[in-house]
């Protein structure tokens, strides 16, 4: 199969969504598949990462219109360009690809988009987190917790498969790798604060780990605690961050494009991080987390994590400090709380989600497809 991915990273949007597909790709790839990347060049892209990992990224440049609203999607400013120019670019790069899917996953783009590209593949897979857009898909997944069907089906033809929930996960094959590991020491062991990780993404534009290393100078971490930080290699604070780590009067390593996340994680009694598709990687490790809403279209799925007890969830609206103080505090003075957080998050991903992506997009038949009208 010759499989196009379209994504992107930027600092306004992060680094998740072309993660995930990159997730996707190493594993259709061991299965044989050829995988390419159309990306736009944007501030803090991953083109340069994404062929440093053997895929062809093709590369779109940005407009003239990158800081204006250019339609009518909420977050169509994400894209760099319209959906005309960007219809446009990518006709120019699949025409000669023979995609015979082609994956979609970015906000900015919907069905006008899809449909207007339909010559140039056999199917379409989008992911989404939001359903708050009309797709022409073949297939579309949606990994968040919570998601179903009835969410999506207004929003896709008759004939689209829909994929939802956290079992979908599209998680790297280590994290399912060291599961029972890192389940049975939580399980076995009594629970100590030995190591800490602090992972707010990978552009974290606005600082978010800055703060919650100045909220963590208020809390009584024990002595021989380490911090772990994780960043991406784009991350704008990253300089300032080394700079205030040295500073911290526990032991604190800024780590820079990290391979082992799982095994961090594993590893880590307690995390602080950002909602978002790191979640599911927490999750399927039973890693105990104050999880904090960066944005808007993250609350859905943190409400819901919160509910079922998997996270503590710490509101940007109210005191960081005295939030983490308070998490802190608990999970220092009762080993059950942490137990009960580990047990909550671990029901939630198992680390499968993307075996069971590879098998249907492998499986799936022609179908016959429903034309979008405008």
């Amino acid at each position: 199969m010759n499989i196009v991915f379209r994504t992107d990273a930027s600092l306004q949007m992060g680094t998740g969504h072309v993660m995930r597909c990159l997730t996707l790709a190493d594993a259709l790839t061991t299965q044989g598949a050829t995988c390419q990347f159309i990306c736009r060049a944007h501030e803090g892209n991953l083109i340069e990462f994404i062929r440093s990992k053997g895929y062809t990224a093709h590369t779109l440049l940005l407009t003239t219109e990158t800081q204006a609203e250019t339609g009518d999607l909420a977050h169509s400013n994400w894209l760099g360009a319209t959906q005309e120019e960007d219809i446009q670019a990518c006709t120019n790069a699949l025409q000669n690809l023979q995609a015979n899917w082609l994956v979609v996953d970015h906000y900015a783009l919907d069905a006008r988009w899809e449909n207007a590209l339909a010559p140039h593949y056999k199917k379409l897979m989008v992911i989404d987190d939001l359903a708050d857009r009309q797709h022409f898909c073949d297939l579309l997944l949606d990994q968040t917790y919570g998601r179903n069907e009835a969410d999506y089906r207004p929003l896709v033809p008759a004939t689209c498969t829909l994929l939802c929930g956290s079992n979908y996960a599209l998680l790297r094959p280590e994290f399912a790798t060291l599961r029972a590991y890192s389940l049975q020491r939580r399980a076995m062991a009594q629970p100590e604060l030995r190591q800490l990780l602090v992972t707010m993404g990978g552009a974290d534009k606005d600082n978010a780990t800055g703060q919650v290393l100045q909220a963590l100078l208020a809390c009584h971490l024990p002595a021989n605690c380490n911090i772990k930080v994780v960043m991406g290699a784009t991350a704008p604070w990253l300089e300032a961050i080394q700079t205030q780590a040295q500073s911290m009067p526990w032991p604190t390593e800024v780590l820079v494009g990290v391979t082992n996340m799982a095994q961090l994680m594993a590893d880590s009694d307690l995390a602080i991080g950002a909602a978002g598709a790191t979640s599911w990687e927490r999750c399927c490790l039973g890693l105990p987390t104050a999880m904090i809403i960066l944005a808007d279209n993250q609350r859905f799925a943190a409400g819901l994590l919160e509910k079922t007890r998997a996270v503590v969830t710490l509101s940007p609206e109210a005191s960081l400090a005295e939030q983490i103080n308070n998490f802190i505090r608990q999970a220092k003075n009762s080993k059950e709380y942490l137990k009960s957080l580990s047990l909550g998050s671990s029901s939630i991903a198992d680390g499968q989600g993307c075996a069971r992506v590879t098998k249907f997009l492998h499986q799936s038949q022609p179908n016959n497809r429903i034309i979008y009208k405008s």
